[in-house]
């Protein structure tokens, strides 16, 4: 059995914000074996779970889940029969008969690392920003780096994001290019950047907590992998910058690896109209300025601000309804966003 006392490590932040980017490099390191994004936490799992004792067909069912997501990609991961074989013996290894969801998630994660033949298991989901808090309990060795990037350049990102599936993103599905387009607004944008902030810094000095700049990681690659080593306890390998360059918004996936610094401020160069500024610098000025984001003089047509406000509830109801499945809890997730 895999205890809680295992170090895990972990990467959350706002979508679009740079994990993606960051855990290429530390997957990059001989120790450290990366997984999918599993959407453990929010999806498969909530606050309600935390002490709940689970059958050992939940239990069978939720690391089926959990196989599928790893192996086959997240857009499938309701498929709980292909992987029933595997995820019966990988219960079966746990010889545990008191399991919770957090026990097979953490057992799934060491399991598939040391199939590897790794040391260290890495799990990136950006969601989790909101649950630093249940990670930390409910693993007390966890290492959790928080990435933290300009709103301006998340918000080009996402705007972007749904052309992804033409410039070498094919695991996305015409339904989630739908569902991308949807989800964008810049209210619902700055509104969850500033609570992404927000949920981070309950833990500004929490030391199982670090925090890095995307612009850092850009302008600085290795004197920032090298601090996150350090956070990590692991040694730094230069190889680990040596990442391809894919997963833009913005430009088709390269075969060239190392850091592309031009990405950190790309919305300078256009893509986002001044209405869409203003209401990132409205909503998020403040978080910004702490950050040392410095704010832009505006001049915002004042129809394409007030087209934007009258489509807001509606774009944001339909948001919702094409992310329940989501969703564990529905009240849950809501709040989170909340902050």
């Amino acid at each position: 059995m895999i205890a809680s006392t295992e170090k895990l490590f972990f990467i959350v932040g706002n979508s679009r914000s740079g994990t993606t980017m960051m855990l290429r490099i530390l997957d990059n390191h001989p120790q450290i074996f990366g997984l999918n994004e599993l959407h453990f936490f929010e999806q498969l799992w909530s606050t309600a779970d935390k002490e709940k004792i689970i059958s050992k067909s939940d239990a069978q069912d939720l690391a089926a889940r959990l196989l599928y997501i790893q192996r086959k990609g997240y857009m499938g991961f309701s498929d709980t029969t292909t992987f029933a074989t595997e995820a019966n013996t990988l219960v079966e290894e746990m010889n545990n008969t008191q399991m919770t969801g957090q026990a097979v998630y953490a057992y799934f994660m060491k399991r598939e690392t040391s199939l590897q033949n790794k040391i260290y298991a890495v799990e990136k989901t950006p969601q989790n920003v909101f649950y630093i808090k249940e990670i930390l309990e409910l693993f007390p060795n966890a290492r959790i780096i928080n990435m933290v990037r300009d709103p301006r350049g998340i918000m080009l990102s996402q705007k972007r994001k749904w052309m992804r599936r033409k410039m070498g993103a094919t695991f996305i599905t015409k339904k989630e290019v739908i569902r991308l387009r949807i989800n964008y607004h810049p209210i619902t944008l700055s509104r969850l950047w500033n609570s992404s902030i927000i949920a981070a810094n309950k833990f500004d000095t929490e030391p199982r907590v670090k925090t890095i700049l995307f612009e850092d990681m850009l302008d600085k690659p290795t004197e920032t992998a090298q601090a996150i080593c350090q956070h990590f306890e692991i040694d730094f390998f230069a190889e680990m910058l040596e990442i391809p360059q894919a997963s833009s918004s913005n430009e088709p996936d390269s075969t060239e690896k190392g850091i592309n610094k031009k990405r950190a401020g790309n919305w300078k160069s256009g893509g986002l109209s001044d209405a869409e500024l203003f209401f990132c610098q409205k909503i998020s000025g403040d978080l910004m300025t702490k950050i040392g984001y410095p704010l832009n003089e505006l001049k915002p047509n004042p129809f394409s601000v007030i087209a934007y406000i009258i489509a807001f509830p509606f774009k944001l109801g339909l948001a919702l309804l094409v992310n329940l499945n989501r969703m564990k809890s529905i009240v849950e997730t809501i709040k989170r966003r909340l902050n």
